[in-house]
């Protein structure tokens, strides 16, 4: 199953904002058919929203009722409704509940206000929108709002202190988060437990709460990885700048060393999703000579079946068959070590796609990974059929003695 842009406006292969195609199958018949919505968790997670907003707004937007059941997993819409249909249907909650208006980055959380107001806050640029509130699915957010909903109430001197002094440290909960320099450089802006925090009422306070402190340090955590990871994607892009054509493995190579990103594992993942296509038995080859310069250790050549992965995963899905073959090329042309492709091949993945979609293409090279299985359990018993032969040449020369 292949991933597509949260925005499907945009175009861009390199749109970090991904979520599963809805799928959907219908149950039943007469008047009790259903459609059950089979992935309403994943695609709502993608969008960092509850799965009953997401199911609701279906029921609203095409008249339907719904039945909801998040013990079961299990998510219906009444009547007869194609994947297609939903998918175009939940355009509108992206649009509506997810985007926001001024960036259009689906960065944000919801919020309600003390007075009744639901808000997407964006944490891109920062621009805090009302959402509309005439739209039938904010009145049932408002009487069932997000977990992360905190209203925001003023806070006293004395209660300030005590979160400070005596509750968790901004480092205690960063902590949680993957570290960072930026995590640590806000862990180390906390003062000392020992010293007293007075602050008068007239004066503005920094929101201590444990959500407030969750929420900037994720901040400081996507910022930093934006621009980690903001030199790969240009990468990419310079790559796949002319579609007809892309630049030859002299160029990719200068490129990357200019960009002082050769030796860097996704800088392989980088260029196994730009160079191949549903040609790649016959671009393996010819770029090998670029790959082996790249592949410098087995956790790049790990990278190199990622970026192959994600590939098919995401654009390709009509490869799954020939995973074996692929495999194969691979290892023929000493690009990827037996190791390597029997430790991807056992082990089950979400990092470069879904993980129905990975566990697709593990079964698709089980094949490849028996004939490795075979080719070596043949060379073993060659060795001993030599061994025995030597052995028995030996006799006979001491028979002659």
């Amino acid at each position: 199953m292949s991933l597509i842009n949260i925005c499907r406006d945009n175009k861009d292969v390199f749109y970090r904002y991904k979520m599963p195609p809805i799928e959907a199958i219908t149950e039943g018949r007469g008047n009790g058919i259903k459609t059950n919505v089979l992935n309403a968790v994943d695609v709502a997670r993608a969008l960092n929203r509850p799965t009953p907003y997401v199911i609701k707004y279906f029921g609203f937007e095409l008249g339907a009722q719904t039945s909801i059941s998040e013990k079961n997993d299990r998510y219906l819409v009444n009547g007869v409704h194609d994947a297609t249909k939903l998918q175009d249907v939940l355009d509108g909650f992206i649009n509506k509940f997810v985007l926001c208006p001024s960036c259009k980055n689906p960065e944000t959380i919801l919020k309600v206000t003390t007075d009744g107001h639901l808000n997407r806050d964006c944490k891109a640029c920062g621009k805090v929108t009302e959402v509309d509130p005439r739209l039938k699915l904010v009145t049932y957010i408002l009487k069932n709002p997000p977990q992360n909903h905190v209203k925001s109430e003023k806070k006293s001197a004395t209660a300030s202190a005590n979160v400070i002094g005596g509750g968790r440290s901004i480092s205690d909960i960063a902590a949680k988060q993957k570290p960072s320099a930026a995590t640590t450089t806000l862990a180390n802006t906390v003062a000392p437990p020992s010293k007293k925090v007075e602050v008068k009422d007239d004066e503005w306070a920094v929101d201590m709460s444990e959500e407030a402190i969750q929420a900037r340090a994720r901040e400081l955590n996507a910022l930093t990885l934006k621009d980690e990871t903001q030199k790969y994607e240009e990468f990419g892009e310079w790559i796949l700048k002319n579609e007809d054509e892309i630049p030859s493995d002299v160029e990719i190579f200068k490129k990357a060393q200019s960009m002082d990103i050769l030796n860097d594992r996704m800088t392989v993942e980088v260029i196994a999703q730009c160079i191949f296509d549903e040609d790649i038995l016959k671009e393996i080859e010819e770029h090998a000579g670029l790959l082996s310069k790249l592949l410098v250790t087995p956790k790049h050549e790990k990278s190199l079946l990622g970026g192959i992965e994600r590939m098919i995963g995401t654009d390709h899905m009509d490869l799954v068959p020939q995973v074996p073959r692929i495999l194969m090329q691979l290892y023929q042309n000493d690009l990827v070590s037996e190791d390597v492709i029997r430790e991807w091949g056992t082990h089950v993945t979400k990092k470069y796609v879904p993980k129905q979609t990975c566990k697709k293409i593990r079964r698709a090279a089980k094949p490849f990974l028996v004939w490795l299985d075979q080719a070596e359990s043949g060379s073993e018993d060659e060795d001993e059929d030599e061994d025995e032969e030597d052995g028995e040449e030996d006799g006979e020369e001491e028979d002659e003695e």
